[in-house]
């Protein structure tokens, strides 16, 4: 679906219609039409909190049909690269792109318009041009290619640390910090530092295609993944992806990577370090240095260039990004979801659809179609914990929930003693109590299909039998029918008789 809300919050920061493009991977005709369409209907940035894309497209576009046909142009780029193959001719590329076409009902150029196009797409691509930038515009980051070392002091192994680089575009001031690792963690808490050493925030960031960033590194489409989107929505930032194999699209940070190879890392290439914050405050006085140090071919340093920068740029948010975790998991039919071995409800009207979940060191967040469902407080400790909120069951399961052992009982005391006594054994015998629910409502409710009278009897017969009768034993007593026969004798027995009770044993038989 199109972010149409991405799309309206970087057009109220004065990102262009191509910006955008890049940064909300549609094509450019799409960015424009949806501005034109928010203009007409006098919706702009900032928008209510719980409105959606799916709203904003109804609103947008509420009778859109299919887009017509039309002549479709050919992926030059990709043409271009196909044509630096043995054997491969514009002629078959063009029999190839007619084909296509064709497949998607679409009309093909001319073969005569489709080598024109391609002519001219080669003479703009040879041309190269200097993009001047804005104060306050830009900051291109990536990681450096040589690597920083730390000792242990212990087993005196040499561990590589990587260096992150961040450069504003316009004032060229570089920030460097080295890490253990180059995970999603290190990435993110080096963008964090990196803010609050500038001391504010551009209106554009621009990585590399780095898996910590960038989950799918299309040529024209990359996909931010949640995470690196957040962070920039935190500090109010769009991020536009470096092309693939194309360092021109960050020069300043390319150029700053290799001096600071120079300046920083092989400078300390002599010393030793036991610890990573001594690594990298042995690097803040060398990127100080570097910093402040002249151009050789203008005037000033960067520090000096900086300064008039700096009131351009965005004031930094009230706290730092906090960083939240993303995964996928699907609602199970309990209406939970597991996440790290433990379980937190949604809504159960979700049960069996694919969410995505926001994890930070205290919460759980549930969102489905970018819509928040369910927040809970992160659970810790032993593996099998349940989260659940009442108001996520079902309208049984939640009157189910409010049974407890108490109002067993006090249902059983209305029909009678032996019924109260019968409720007490069947909860007592359980591990847990409610483990007994089950078969208490099941003993109660025999009272509707026999009466009460009979499953009074019939509760006082099983007692008669053992001090601990279930359920079971209670529904056989009603279903034979021996809740009716009476234990009394009859007025003809001899009680006097010795045989009287048949073959009763006695103590002659036992002391044998």
């Amino acid at each position: 679906m199109t972010k149409y809300r991405e799309i309206l919050r970087l057009q109220s920061l004065g990102i262009n219609q191509t910006g955008i493009a890049k940064s909300c991977g549609c094509a450019r005709k799409t960015v424009r039409k949806v501005l034109n369409r928010a203009k007409e209907l006098d919706i702009s940035w900032p928008l209510p909190v719980d409105t959606t894309d799916a709203e904003l497209e109804k609103r947008f576009f509420p009778n859109q049909s299919a887009l017509q046909s039309s002549r479709k142009y050919p992926d030059y780029d990709y043409i271009d690269k196909e044509m630096m193959r043995n054997g491969v001719t514009l002629k078959l590329l063009w029999h190839e792109y007619c084909m296509e076409c064709r497949q998607i009902n679409q009309l093909p150029l001319m073969y005569s318009q489709f080598c024109y196009h391609y002519q001219q797409y080669s003479e703009k691509k040879r041309a190269t041009m200097h993009i001047p930038r804005k104060p306050g515009e830009q900051i291109e980051v990536d990681w450096a290619g040589d690597s920083a070392y730390v000792v242990d002091r212990d087993t005196g192994e040499v561990i590589p640390a990587y260096i992150f680089v961040g450069v504003l575009s316009y004032s060229l001031y570089t920030y460097v910090e080295a890490f253990f690792s180059m995970n999603k963690e290190s990435w993110i808490a080096a963008h964090v530092h990196m803010y609050q050493f500038f001391g504010g925030v551009t209106r554009i960031l621009v990585p590399d295609n780095l898996k910590t960033g960038v989950d799918h590194a299309d040529w024209y489409n990359p996909e931010i993944n949640s995470t690196y989107q957040e962070m920039a929505e935190h500090y109010n930032t769009a991020i536009i992806p470096a092309r693939v194999r194309r360092p021109q699209d960050k020069p300043a940070v390319e150029g700053a990577v290799r001096v600071v190879s120079t300046w920083i890392i092989a400078a300390l290439r002599n010393e030793k370090f036991f610890s990573l914050p001594e690594l990298n405050r042995e690097i803040g006085v060398k990127l100080d240095a570097f910093n402040r140090k002249p151009f050789q071919k203008k005037e000033g340093s960067r520090y000096h260039i900086f300064l008039g920068e700096k009131p351009f740029l965005t004031p930094l948010p009230a706290t730092p990004y906090e960083l939240a975790d993303w995964k996928t998991a699907t609602v199970q039919f309990n209406y939970h979801i597991a996440v790290d071995k433990m379980y937190y409800s949604v809504p159960y009207e979700y049960i069996k659809q694919k969410v995505e979940v926001r994890l930070t060191p205290n919460v759980v967040e549930v969102f489905y179609h970018n819509n928040r469902i369910s927040s809970h407080k992160r659970l810790y400790g032993s593996p099998g914990q349940y989260s659940t909120i009442e108001a996520h069951m079902p309208a049984d399961h939640q009157q189910y929930l409010k049974w407890d052992g108490n109002r067993f009982i006090e249902w059983a005391d209305k029909i009678g003693i032996n019924t109260v006594i019968t409720v007490k054994s069947i909860l007592a015998s359980s591990r847990v109590e409610q483990q007994g629910y089950k078969s208490c409502m099941g003993l109660l409710k025999l009272a509707d299909k026999y009466s009460v009278e009979r499953l009074e009897a019939a509760c006082k017969r099983a007692l008669s039998y053992t001090p601990h009768p279930s359920y079971k034993m209670v529904k056989n007593i009603l279903t034979t029918g021996q809740d009716k026969v009476t234990n009394e004798p009859s007025s003809h027995q001899d009680h006097s008789d010795p045989d009287h009770y048949g073959y009763t044993r006695g103590a002659g038989y036992y002391r044998r």
